[in-house]
């Protein structure tokens, strides 16, 4: 049985800066580590995968590798071989629209006009 446990974060926070500044997908492999470390005394019964996602979209390398089997699969049975592509895109509007709420609740709103 597979177990997993989906991370999203945002490479602006002031604790991730640095480790953003490496690269793409740093982040995500950072808090993917963490969530193994996390899970590391789950039942050997599960199959654990972090699945950690940077707010603009990298994620960790076992998450791709996921993702694109799955597509693969899912291919496999459909015989449309764009199924890889349709799973990212999708994961892409799932960042897109998270995004869209995080940020929007970080906007105040004012009645006065001259604010």
């Amino acid at each position: 049985m597979l177990a997993w446990d989906v991370t999203v974060i945002s490479t602006l926070a002031d604790s991730y800066v640095s480790v953003a500044a490496r690269g793409a997908g740093e982040v995500a492999e950072l808090a993917a580590n963490r969530k193994c470390e996390k899970y590391a005394n789950i039942p050997g019964a599960y199959s654990f995968l972090p699945i950690a996602v940077e707010t603009h979209g990298a994620m960790n390398a076992d998450a791709y590798d996921f993702f694109g089997n799955l597509g693969r699969r899912i291919s496999d049975l459909t015989g449309d071989p764009r199924e890889v592509a349709f799973i990212f895109q999708r994961l892409s509007v799932l960042i897109q629209r998270f995004n869209s709420a995080l940020y929007s609740e970080t906007f105040v709103l004012h009645d006065d006009p001259d604010l």
